[in-house]
């Protein structure tokens, strides 16, 4: 039943009782007598869904197969009896069949009922007339029934809902002031269905007389227009805001630099000056020592009594003026060195003994001028410091109050470290035993298929899908390296960089995230300048990586940037897959000198090279060489390698660079000398260290062996063990067995959790997701294009549906609306599935550094929440006023508003768990799958047991209820 508000709405007759008082006439004042019980109209309301096709009404106490009396037939009605104490909200139905005459107008009388009941407001319900012709009732659709020539044609028979009984409502461009009587709609106004008032059109709308809806289409056209401008003013300009705050950053930074430039340039002339004074006034004393020796020993006479004190008396006066005068350059030399008002960090001596005392604290820099002037100060003293032979450690103990900032030390230490492929039983390692230090600077090369990523992998921790033995030990204990996360870097071998993000941006986030959460803002500042100066990245530092789409800068600068990411954070242990792949050898040595700065920290480095040059291969500490098989065939200081090959009777030719040399025998280019063979190298190392050889490989040893005594005897191999031949569903077993157990690798690798061991407290959630929610804004101002794009799809999907779908009150505009629901389905899971799906990459990379997935996630979600709230505007700003729904601008803004959430968060799930083809696929079926499902009959059994859980079934539901409600909000 309806509520009490939308029942007296419905039928709120004050001042319009003139129908009541033509039926009390009509029926000589017994209409009490006429009008519906309760108990009669809660039974008529309640029928609705139990009535059958060929069966218009109900069995009920007075109309059955045994009593049909003409009250019972459409339009007509009966009384009760007059001695029946009968009130209208008896819940009983009472016997009616008394004095049966048509119903009187503005009332109807449905077939199968004896009673009147008054019609709701916006209904029109004449007195009916016969068609003589058609033998119908009109403007109902009953007929009188056969061979009762005293029946006649009585008010409406029915009132149902609008859809399905348009016939008693007041057609539309007409309103009906009562329920007897309707008028047409004048110019200037228009009138839906069911109106009692006619309504003005808006401003600048044209409404026709007899007109049930106003053309609002300039309301539509001014929007697309200002819309349109305003998507073309951030196509064009939307880097604009950005760039204006970069370039002002860079003014600041530049005259920071210029400044710590230019003052470090004067105090180095000043001290070339102080030490000229010094030499000078070293000098005149000298000479005037020389030359009062002189006088004294050219006067012997006794009367010269006064010589002495006219010497006593020159010679402090010539003292005197010198004192004063190295007293005044002190003074001169405080105030230019001890100027208290300076931040640079750069004006005090080094060597100072009073230098912690003296130093500006960096807790009180605040401004971003201060905060570079301290930074660039700092690195000027490091420049003036490196021919002093100074590490960083002790450059830094100057530049900060406490004592000097050491780094956590991790050694790596594996022993017959093995990998083996699961499901393949086939070895990627195998016996590979060693030892990585810190402070040393180590080279991994070999031949393609050796194993260097792999063995990399393995230290990081990061090997899934294979089976490992050995041991590996963190520190001389048997602990996770992924307990150490925090202060690893690992540098993969593709440049996982953020295209749409700065090459400054890109060092700060890492920065701000993996450095340690009290360290202060000026020394991570100083630690991204140091990284951007050592990297050679002072030109490119302002501008954009770059993506396939949008070229940046070059693949060099890239791979320095790649590398940068992780020195940024100050590790104690660095990774690096190839870093110097693609490089040039000017650059290749640039980034290996940064990196040999960074050992002298103590930091413990491991890197893949392909063929290095002969001076970059220098550069290098130790060199773990592996041959194909990922068994090792030299681990030890670079210098020692030559002579350890020599003594095998391995020799590197003259002009011949020594890594190209080796690895060309190990890829089986080059023949080695002296009776060895490739696949000796690997026992021969092994015998050397007196590592135990496998079983497989003892007859290398043999052949080893039968070389060392000089015998020619032929060399018999072991023949391999045969396999037996599976069938091909036995293979398919194996393999969909081995994907299966990769895939859970892979899974528990990214959820496991360790316990903590790097003793370094990050950012917390909190400060994490404030530092995503900056980068992740910069990046959709960046693509802000791409947003103006998908607005202008919206756009132009809002125009077509809005003037294809016509608008009709008999079926709600269901089709505007379905056509919506799949509409903005498509467009809006589409551009959220870029959401995740690009960045799939840079999370898994940040994700194992120890950075927040949830800080990741909630800063993507709450940018796009912009979208989300702004994409049903952009929508609807064209295709409500192109169809002109009846339901109200704000009714259709929250059901899309809540729809365009729904299909967000689930590209979400497609974009994390899908790669992009299969998300892109998954996004545009399921929208046309479920909205087919959803409009499908209600008996069907596909809707029966799914439609409950398809979301265009309750977008569909929503947009209905609403027009509905604006039914009875119409006046």
């Amino acid at each position: 039943m309806c509520g009490d508000a939308d029942w007296n709405g419905a039928f709120n007759f004050k001042g319009k009782l003139e129908f009541l008082t033509n039926c009390i006439k009509r029926s000589k004042g017994d209409v009490t007598l006429r009008l519906c019980t309760a108990a009669e109209i809660k039974f008529y309301f309640s029928s609705f869904g139990e009535r059958s096709e060929s069966s218009h009404y109900l069995p009920n106490k007075n109309c059955n197969l045994t009593s049909w009396s003409p009250g019972c037939e459409p339009g007509w009605g009966c009384s009760v009896d007059k001695e029946d104490n009968v009130e209208l909200k008896d819940k009983v139905m009472p016997t009616r069949n008394k004095d049966c005459q048509p119903c009187c107008e503005g009332f109807f009388c449905p077939s199968g009922l004896t009673c009147m009941m008054p019609c709701p407001l916006g209904a029109y319900c004449p007195l009916a007339t016969l068609n003589k012709t058609t033998g119908e009732c009109e403007p109902y659709s009953y007929q009188i029934p056969p061979g009762q020539p005293d029946h006649t044609c009585g008010s409406a028979d029915v009132w149902d809902a609008a859809i399905s009984s348009k016939d008693i409502f007041c057609e539309p461009g007409t309103y009906c002031p009562t329920t007897t009587r309707d008028v047409p709609c004048t110019s200037g106004h228009y009138c839906r269905m069911g109106s009692t008032v006619q309504t003005s059109c808006f401003k600048f709308t044209t409404c026709n007389a007899h007109t049930a809806t106003q053309n609002i289409h300039a309301y539509g056209i001014m929007l697309v227009g200002a819309v349109t401008f305003l998507l073309i003013i951030i196509y064009n300009c939307s880097d604009h805001a950005l760039s204006l705050r970069e370039r002002r950053a860079a003014k600041k930074r530049e005259a920071a630099a210029r400044h710590a430039r230019e003052t470090a340039q004067a105090r180095e002339r000043w001290k070339a000056a102080k030490n000229i004074a010094k030499t000078r006034a070293v000098g005149l004393q000298q000479q005037l020592s020389r030359t009062f020796s002189r006088k004294k020993s050219g006067k012997d006479l006794p009367p010269m009594a006064p010589v002495p004190s006219a010497r006593s008396e020159q010679i402090p006066s010539s003292s005197k003026p010198n004192k004063k005068d190295a007293s005044s350059l002190t003074k001169m030399m405080a105030s230019l060195e001890e100027d208290p008002h300076s931040n640079q960090g750069f004006n005090l001596q080094i060597g100072d003994k009073n230098i912690k005392k003296h130093m500006p604290k960096t807790k009180d820099l605040h401004t971003r001028s201060q905060v570079f002037k301290y930074a660039y100060g700092q690195i000027e003293k490091e420049k003036a410091q490196q021919n002093k032979n100074l590490t960083f450690s002790g450059v830094i103990s100057m530049a900060t109050d406490d004592e000097v900032r050491t780094r956590p030390v991790i050694e790596i230490a594996f022993k017959d470290l093995t990998l083996t492929l699961k499901g393949k039983k086939r070895h990627l390692m195998r016996c590979v035993t060693g030892k990585i230090m810190p402070g040393r600077v180590s080279a991994v090369m070999g031949p393609s298929g050796a194993g260097k990523t792999t063995f990399l992998s393995a230290l990081a921790g990061k090997a899934t899908g294979c089976t490992r033995s050995g041991q590996v030990l963190v520190n001389g204990k048997n602990e996770s390296i992924l307990s150490y996360k925090k202060i690893i870097g690992f540098v993969p071998q593709d440049d996982i960089v953020h295209g749409n993000l700065t090459v400054e941006e890109n060092l700060r986030f890492s920065a701000r995230c993996r450095l340690s959460a009290d360290m202060p803002k000026p020394d991570k500042v100083l630690v991204i300048e140091r990284t951007i100066e050592s990297l050679g990245l002072q030109l490119i530092r302002d501008s954009l990586v770059g993506t396939v789409e949008k070229r940046g800068i070059s693949g060099g600068q890239r791979k320095r940037v790649n590398v940068g990411l992780e020195m940024v954070m100050e590790p104690s242990l660095l990774i690096l897959d190839e870093p110097t792949t693609g490089l040039d050898s000017s650059s290749s040595q640039l980034l290996l000198r940064a990196l040999r700065r960074e050992a002298h920290e103590g930091v413990n480095i491991c890197m893949v090279v392909h063929q290095p040059s002969y001076a970059l291969f220098r550069m290098f500490d130790d060199l773990i060489l592996l041959a194909k098989g990922g068994f090792t065939v030299y681990h030890g200081s670079v210098k020692k390698v030559e002579d350890y090959f020599a003594g095998i009777g391995i020799t590197v030719p003259d002009r011949v660079n020594p890594p190209d040399h080796f690895i060309d025998i190990l890829e089986g280019i080059e023949k080695p000398s002296g009776g060895v063979t490739v696949q000796q190298l690997p026992v021969r190392w092994m015998l050397h260290n007196g590592y135990p050889v496998p079983s497989d490989m003892l007859q290398y040893v043999d052949e080893i062996a039968q070389s060392s005594t000089g015998a020619k005897q032929e060399v018999v191999t072991q023949a391999a063990p045969e396999h037996e031949e599976q069938s091909f569903a036995g293979d398919l077993w194996q393999d969909m067995k081995s994907n299966v157990e990769i895939k859970r690798d892979f899974i528990t690798h990214n959820f496991m959790t360790s316990a903590d061991l790097s003793h370094r407290i990050t950012p917390g959630i909190a400060r994490q997701y404030r530092y995503f929610l900056g980068r992740v804004s910069k990046q959709r101002l960046r693509e802000a294009r791409l947003q103006a794009v998908d607005y202008l799809l919206l756009l132009l999907a809002g125009i077509c549906l809005g003037t294809l779908a016509t608008v009709n009150d008999n079926t709600v505009d269901s089709l505007g609306y379905t056509y919506t629901v799949i509409a903005v389905s498509l467009l809006c899971k589409i551009s959220a599935l870029r959401s995740f799906s690009l960045d799939k990459l840079h999370y898994w990379r940040e994700s194992a550094a120890g950075i927040s997935s949830l800080a990741y996630f909630m800063s993507k979600d709450a940018v796009d929440l912009f979208s989300t709230v702004l994409k049903p505007l952009v929508y609807l700003s064209t295709f409500y006023f192109f169809n002109n729904p009846r339901s109200s601008f704000q009714d259709n803004y929250l059901v899309l508003l809540c729809l365009v959430y729904c299909v967000t968060g689930m590209a979400y799930v497609f974009a994390i768990h899908f790669d992009p083809s299969q998300a892109q696929l998954w996004s545009v079926l399921l929208p046309v799958v479920l909205t087919l499902i959803a409009s499908q009959e209600k008996d069907n059994w596909v809707v029966k047991h799914f439609g409950n859980f398809c979301y265009p079934k309750w977008a569909l539901e929503a947009f209905t209820i609403a027009n509905a409600e604006s039914l009875s909000n119409e006046p």
